[in-house]
């Protein structure tokens, strides 16, 4: 984890949509990113992200919903 402000992690291995502010989504096994609402991002559409296990992707999250797998969400 590489933000000094995080306060933590939200444990994600649902389907469900998770809400909050994130730093890191961080893979603890093969996962897909079924969708994610992303402040600071630019371009297409952050849908069918897959992550393999150990990978991370850092942005300012405040919506992450998985297709499978399991995450670490670190919030900020």
């Amino acid at each position: 984890m590489s933000s000094e402000y995080a306060i933590g992690f939200e444990y994600i291995s649902d389907t469900v949509a998770h809400t909050g502010r994130f730093s890191e989504l961080v893979a603890f096994e093969d996962s897909v990113i079924a969708s994610a609402v992303i402040l600071n991002q630019t371009g297409n559409t952050f849908t069918s992200v897959p992550l393999k296990a150990g990978q991370s992707v850092e942005a300012v999250f405040t919506s992450v919903t998985l297709t499978s797998g399991k995450i670490a969400a670190y919030k900020i």
